[in-house]
């Protein structure tokens, strides 16, 4: 795979199944374009599909509980809310689709309401005068441009978010749009966006319906975000109006909740105290649904927080019979499980395994017997799967692109570290018989895995002659929550002597140069090239670091999530910042080092960067800075198409250069 094949990352993305009629989303690079083009495609029970819709940018397909309709998403071109997704309307038996919002920052995805009637949907609503709005007091016709709005007032900590921006000043709100009645404006040239359900300081997300259709639930920061907090519960929100009142108040944080017909609220929840959410396992809970006026619902947690950690990103969990399925992370896999609605505290042992084994589901959907999932393996990057009486059947094949022009198997690697502490990861190699150089890589997070699944930027580095080395050290996610939590307090311990080992343990092959290695990562991955670079740098020819933690100081106070991160993972006190930070041991780093990173990166600001190429270059290093404009954090995952590529292409110059 070269790097200009990420045009042929043809992925799947949400599901929607109503009968014999299941319709995808799917999602591709296009670097001609420099944009992702989506659509939507109607998947064969039997296999294959066709197309559903005529977008270039459709999204969120969910079919109405009836089958009459599907609603989804549709964004155009250029700014405003012509550019924005907004929520459209689709009859399933054939006609055009009808956009029914025109909300200034778009809609968010629709959630049908039990009867077919209404739509449930969460949209940013921006102050007047801001992102592209005219102003409440009518003095301007137009919109102020962004340079020119009214300087922003901040009185909280939790102010902003990488990739989305700021927060205070665009509240996520609650909307609910009558079908009939939109779509009857719409025939008279008349339509209009509803009015949100939520105001004050809290974004909502994650909205519900409960059974009888009269209200929704929504998960919000505790006490309606009347001040920082890391927790949220779940409130019960009037359709017909009224206040947000408390249902659920969670042990930690409440999200993707969904109520089954016999009131009982499941949600995917953590539990902790205070500010303490780090590398915490995320559990699948279960309330009751008080009367509306009713006390609070105590939760109880369902899955065992050691070893069972639910991805809320798979979608809300699926009620069917006695069971409710939920998606699992295990040592590198996604696996949909099957978990006991009765049970308390259930390991992982006690949830049958219904896909996911040895490989990554993304999401799933259910109607009646039927289980629909896109599913990673380490030849694809997503495909759906049916599911049906134990059975599995593969019913698309969008990853034959990437295969045809070459994938590098996964080869599954342990090593033991340490205290005797096993390590978990895997090798790609490339063709020939080698001695090949090599790549150690290393994940953010650090909470986070690297997976049973098709990884891009192993696929490019294997293809260009490099065995890449994939490690799931302590801290990473997916192995027990003791795993995650072990390096708390103690970064660039424990977990680097993990990557070590499995950098040994693959050294070990007679095919692999250990005279030529190299070490990179991302975000934490960042973090920890720097840390191995000053410590341990006798082991590489070079670094690549992008997008890291640099200096814990003024990282605390200048990410979006520095206020309460740092303090997890390291602390308040100065002394152990400066000792858990890379930049302090700038002056023993020797090796050529790459500092890497996006301009508009709130997540680790480019500060960090900025301070560790000024040392390192002060020092005598030769060292690099490699910056991208108008790009956040997310620049490998979902950056702009021609970023990614004109990366990876600085990225295989680079070690062409230092490892050959």
């Amino acid at each position: 795979m070269r790097p200009a094949d990420i045009e042929l990352l043809t992925v799947p993305g949400s599901l929607t199944l109503r009968g014999d009629l299941l319709v995808a989303g799917l999602s591709r690079p296009d670097l001609a374009d420099n944009s992702y083009r989506s659509s939507l495609r109607r998947i064969g029970l039997g296999g294959g599909d066709l197309p559903w819709t005529r977008g270039t940018r459709d999204s969120a397909p969910v079919l109405s509980p009836d089958g009459r309709w599907i609603a989804f998403l549709r964004a155009g071109t250029g700014d405003g809310p012509a550019g924005s997704a907004q929520l459209h309307l689709m009859p399933t038996d054939g006609g055009e689709a009808v956009r029914l919002t025109s909300l200034p920052l778009g809609a968010g995805a629709p959630v049908w309401d039990p009867a077919s009637a209404r739509i449930a949907f969460v949209a940013r609503v921006p102050e007047p005068g801001r992102y592209g709005t005219r102003p409440a007091d009518g003095a301007k016709d137009v919109a102020p441009a962004p340079a020119d709005e009214a300087p922003r007032r901040i009185t909280r900590l939790d102010y902003r978010i990488d990739d989305i921006g700021f927060l205070l000043d665009r509240p996520a709100r609650l909307f609910v749009l009558d079908v009939e009645e939109a779509l009857r404006g719409v025939g008279a040239g008349e339509p209009v966006d509803p009015e949100p359900l939520t105001d004050g300081p809290a974004d909502v997300c994650d909205p519900a319906w409960t059974p009888d259709g009269d209200a929704m639930l929504v998960s919000a920061a505790r006490d309606w975000a009347r001040t920082e907090t890391v927790c949220s519960d779940l409130y019960r929100i009037p359709v017909a109006g009224g206040e947000p009142e408390l249902v659920v108040r969670s042990e930690g944080t409440a999200d993707h909740a969904v109520v089954a017909e016999d009131g009982t609220i499941w949600f995917y929840g953590t539990e902790f105290a205070g500010l303490d959410d780090i590398a915490r396992n995320t559990g699948l809970w279960a309330a009751a649904l008080p009367e509306p006026g009713g006390q609070p619902s105590r939760p109880r947690r369902v899955t065992d927080a050691e070893s069972v950690d639910c991805a809320p990103g798979a979608g809300v969990p699926v009620v069917r019979g006695e069971d409710v399925l939920v998606v699992v992370r295990h040592r590198g896999a996604a696996e949909l499980r099957a978990v006991p609605k009765r049970a308390e505290r259930a390991s992982l042992a006690a949830l049958r395994l219904l896909a996911g084994e040895r490989s990554c589901v993304r999401t799933f959907t259910a109607d009646g017997e039927r289980i629909a999932a896109v599913v990673a393996t380490a030849e694809s990057g997503g495909e759906v799967v049916l599911i049906e009486q134990g059975e599995q059947r593969v019913l698309t094949d969008f990853s034959a692109p990437v295969r045809k022009v070459g994938v590098r198997p996964l080869h599954e690697l342990t090593a033991t570290s340490t205290g005797d502490y096993p390590v978990h990861g895997w090798l790609v190699l490339p063709e020939g018989k080698g001695p090949h150089p090599v790549l150690l890589l290393v994940h953010g997070g650090p909470f986070a895995p690297y997976e049973w699944s098709l990884f891009d930027e192993a696929q490019v580095y294997a293809s260009a002659g490099y065995a890449v080395v994939l490690a799931n050290p302590r801290g990473s996610a997916g192995y027990g929550q003791e795993h995650g939590r072990t390096v708390i307090g103690g970064l660039g311990t424990v977990d680097a002597d993990d990557l070590l080992a499995m950098l040994d343990a693959a050294l070990e092959r007679p095919d692999l140069d250990s005279a030529r290695v190299g070490v990179m990562g991302g975000s934490y991955g960042g973090f920890m090239t720097g840390w191995l670079a000053a410590h341990h740098g006798h082991r590489f020819r070079a670094a690549w670091s992008e997008r890291a933690v640099n200096a814990w100081d003024s990282f605390a106070g200048s990410s979006d999530i520095g206020w309460m991160f740092a303090q997890g993972y390291i602390g308040t006190d100065p002394e152990e910042q400066r000792k858990r930070s890379p930049l302090s041991y700038a002056g023993q780093i020797g090796l050529p080092f790459a500092v890497v990173h996006s301009e508009q990166d709130w997540r680790c600001p480019l500060e960090q960067a900025q301070r560790m190429f000024v040392a390192l270059r002060q020092n005598g290093v030769e060292a690099e800075l490699i910056l991208f404009p108008g790009e956040g954090h997310e620049l490998t995952r979902t950056g702009s198409p021609r970023h990614r590529r004109q990366r990876f292409d600085a990225v295989l110059e680079w070690w062409s250069r230092h490892l050959g």
